[in-house]
């Protein structure tokens, strides 16, 4: 297991790769800076193969162990893009691009990974292959799906894979996981309902789409509260509701609905979505108006594996000691879970301590989080393929 002390040691020079890419913050698949500069760091740490332009704009590194007895490979994944938000931290290394900052930790991600490369390419004490991936886009973008659809898990012969978060409110340099489902899988739906629209005094000669869509709205809360196994998560929520009319005494023609779905089971996920179709279509039908329910699958659930978790656990366990190992699930979204639907693996979170949720204009990166984070993608190395 690589010692905490190492990363200490090594905290300065990490830190100084993180709060660089936090002051130039990219978004989704245009990092074509922090890619380049994450490749040029691989390159100077003596890595065995550096390959860019994996998922468009992802970079993919190779380190050999000193053995490889057993042909086994693990991969390693951060991701590194950033959001469309105006930072407000005060931090004399804040994102110098106006409207985008790392709101999320991807730059921390990105720093703790190259920490870990920068010590398995100096030691090599392990026995196979380490794989590490740093993806772009994990904000919406699909970046995982995409660096597994240019056939990264073959190419590299991936055979399990394994991926890190940080969470505010979870103490510093404490992990929390769980089996089975880590993450919800998030869908989008947008919703076109057309009436006949008119004056505000004569409802009776319209087909009011404002009534229609307020019914479509409380129809739709029925999935969860009706439909679905109370054990079980759905969550669907209408947050955008717009017309083709501002006036106060119109009734519009047309009213555009704009929400999501979030499941963390695939079943649930299936009913969900035929529900949606069936619920919207019967509300207009039978209130005369017609409508149109466009619903796009979203990110998977997060599904981490049983025996790959408990492998987590224990390398956690030997970095800091304190594991919340059936941490409650959480309804936000991850693209990790494109990885996971191809090689078995898990998904961690690692704690941020008492800082600003992500998303959030306020949030920063806990640097102390470094030394325990690096510790981890490595150790999960050296435990998954030891020395032979």
């Amino acid at each position: 297991m690589p010692p905490k002390n190492r990363f200490a040691e090594m905290l300065p020079e990490i830190t100084e790769w993180r709060r660089d890419f936090h002051a130039h913050p990219e978004l989704q698949f245009d990092v074509q800076r922090t890619a380049g500069r994450v490749a040029d760091l691989l390159r100077g740490f003596g890595v065995d193969e550096v390959t860019p332009g994996i998922g468009r704009t992802g970079v993919v590194a190779v380190i050999k162990g000193k053995t490889d007895t057993a042909g086994r490979v693990v991969g390693l994944r951060a991701d590194m893009d950033a959001l469309p938000i105006t930072e407000l931290t005060g931090v004399d290394y804040a994102s110098t691009v106006a409207g985008k900052m790392h709101a999320c930790g991807h730059d921390g991600h990105t720093a703790m990974l190259l920490g870990a490369a920068k010590y398995l390419a100096e030691t090599r004490n392990f026995d196979g292959t380490a794989v590490l991936i740093f993806q772009p886009a994990e904000e919406g973008g699909g970046g995982g799906r995409e660096m597994c659809a240019d056939g990264m898990m073959d190419r590299w012969g991936i055979q399990e894979v394994y991926g890190m978060h940080n969470m505010p409110g979870i103490p510093v340099g404490h992990f929390a996981i769980r089996p089975g489902a880590m993450m919800a899988a998030a869908d989008t739906v947008d919703i076109t309902i057309t009436g006949k629209g008119g004056h505000a005094a004569k409802p009776h000669d319209c087909i009011d789409t404002t009534v229609v869509a307020a019914h479509v709205i409380v129809a739709l809360q029925t999935i969860a509260s009706r439909g679905v196994d109370p054990l079980k998560q759905v969550v669907v929520s209408i947050c955008n509701v717009t017309t083709d009319s501002t006036a106060h005494n119109v009734i519009p023609q047309v009213v555009k609905l704009k929400g999501t779905v979030r499941t963390m089971d695939f079943e649930v996920q299936d009913y969900t979505e035929r529900r949606v179709h069936e619920i919207v279509d019967g509300v207009a039908q039978a209130l005369g108006a017609k409508a149109v329910v466009d619903y796009q699958r979203g990110y998977p659930v997060t599904m981490n594996h049983a025996e790959n978790t408990d492998y987590a656990v224990s390398v956690a366990q030997a970095v800091s000691g304190h594991v919340d190992a059936d941490t409650a699930p959480l309804m936000g979204a991850e693209d990790f879970s494109y990885m996971l639907l191809e090689r078995p693996g898990a998904y961690i979170f690692l704690g941020n301590g008492d800082t600003a949720m992500v998303h959030h204009p306020a949030y920063n990166f806990d640097d102390n989080a470094i030394p325990f984070g690096s510790s981890w993608y490595a150790g999960m190395v050296e435990a998954r393929m030891p020395a032979a």
